[in-house]
């Protein structure tokens, strides 16, 4: 059996993984090991390990996070949590390690993993997010993997673009498709009750996370986000809180203060989870903020998604998705045309640009079928010199 080490750090990525875990699993001629850590080891945010708890065991927890949430902070913990994944891959010695996306924790685990010349299947790489340093990590989490799964063809020429083998590099759509496709979503009824909160005739979900790359802009920005909500009339507000990025505090202290001033129109939570969070996103009429889950998954319920700042720049999106700048005037603009009735009557057409909801068992076919004899040297691939205009 093929020993498959899934990593996880984070509520939002366990979510994109859940499926592709059952199916390893489940399989007979695979052996599914998890190593959980990050976020879900942190009261701060929602301890949601247990959630994993409930459905999987997990080999290994690997505590990483600081109480500082500094860039020192932070390159202190990549630090701490590369020196764990070491000694965790030694004892489970697995045959191959899955790993999603460009987190800084995910970028010591795959460092760990390629130090020890464990093979590394890599998720949602090619894509970009320039105002954020998840892009320099997703690109080096590349060039350290083995095997890619990408969500979109045009992600794909960019993981070959930087140099991978096109006979490795897999097009199977985003893993966010299947959840909804597969998952059985609450009624409105379970969704308020399982919240604690009674929808409004306007409904929007707010998700907002630091732009890394700037310097000192998180507060000033989410203040103008909450200055623009406060306006709105007969509107309640979902917030999920920041992740434990640089600054993150800064914004959930914020949506506290918010949410405690505002207790008849707002509620907050550290983690929704992934079922309530996609339930969510049948009642509401727009996700806003800086989320993936707005390009990802939003467009598949056939709903705007209101994309502030640059966090998301340079990602595929659908039709569904109102661009903003971080400023109040530009958010009520984006807001305005939410609601107007031209930009309603294109959400009926919306075509999410993200797959099919198949990525799970394309993913375990070709892990089963791909020998990992000889797969840690790897050539270099070099595009064709006219493909290219040199300057």
């Amino acid at each position: 059996m093929k020993k498959i080490c899934v990593v996880t750090g984070t509520r939002a990525e366990y979510g994109l993984l859940y499926w592709l875990m059952k199916e390893i699993n489940l399989d007979s001629e695979l052996e599914l090991q998890i190593i959980v850590t990050g976020m879900h080891l942190s009261p701060e945010f929602g301890l949601t390990y247990k959630v994993i708890e409930q459905e999987f065991n997990i080999n290994k927890k690997i505590e990483m996070l600081l109480s500082s949430d500094t860039p020192v902070g932070i390159s202190k913990s990549i630090g701490l949590a590369q020196i764990s994944f070491s000694e965790a891959y030694e004892e489970l010695k697995p045959d191959l390690v899955i790993l999603l996306g460009d987190r800084y924790e995910i970028f010591a685990a795959a460092t760990a993993a390629m130090v020890a010349r464990i093979p590394i299947a890599h998720l949602h790489g090619g894509e970009t997010t320039e105002g954020a340093f998840d892009e320099a990590i997703r690109h080096s989490i590349t060039k350290m993997s083995h095997l890619h799964f990408t969500a979109t063809d045009e992600y794909r020429r960019r993981v070959i673009q930087l140099g991978e083998a096109p006979e490795r590099v897999f097009n199977v759509g985003g893993l966010g498709i299947e959840n909804i496709k597969r998952l059985n979503l609450m009624s409105k009824e379970e969704f308020e009750n399982s919240i604690n909160f009674k929808l409004n005739n306007k409904n929007l979900l707010v998700t907002f996370h630091p732009v890394t790359l700037e310097e000192s802009t998180t507060e000033q920005q989410f203040m103008q986000l909450l200055n623009a909500l406060d306006t709105l009339i007969n509107t309640h507000i979902i917030f999920t809180k920041a992740n434990s990025d640089t600054d993150g505090r800064i914004i959930n202290k914020l949506i506290d203060d918010y949410v405690n001033s505002n207790p008849s129109k707002s509620v907050a939570f550290a983690s929704l989870g992934q079922l309530r969070f996609l339930s969510a996103l049948q009642y509401v009429d727009s996700v806003v903020g800086n989320s993936s889950s707005g390009l990802a998954e939003a467009p598949s319920f056939k709903i705007g998604t209101i994309n502030i700042g640059d966090r998301q720049k340079g990602r595929i999106k659908a039709s569904s998705v109102i661009d903003a700048e971080p400023d109040y005037q530009s958010i009520l603009k984006a807001i305005e045309h939410l609601y107007s009735d031209s930009f309603k009557e294109t959400l009926i057409t919306t075509k999410n640009p993200y797959g099919e909801g198949s990525a799970s068992s394309e993913i375990i076919q070709i892990i089963k079928n791909t020998s990992l004899k000889h797969i840690l040297k790897k050539s270099f691939f070099d595009l064709p010199y006219k493909n290219l205009e040199l300057s």
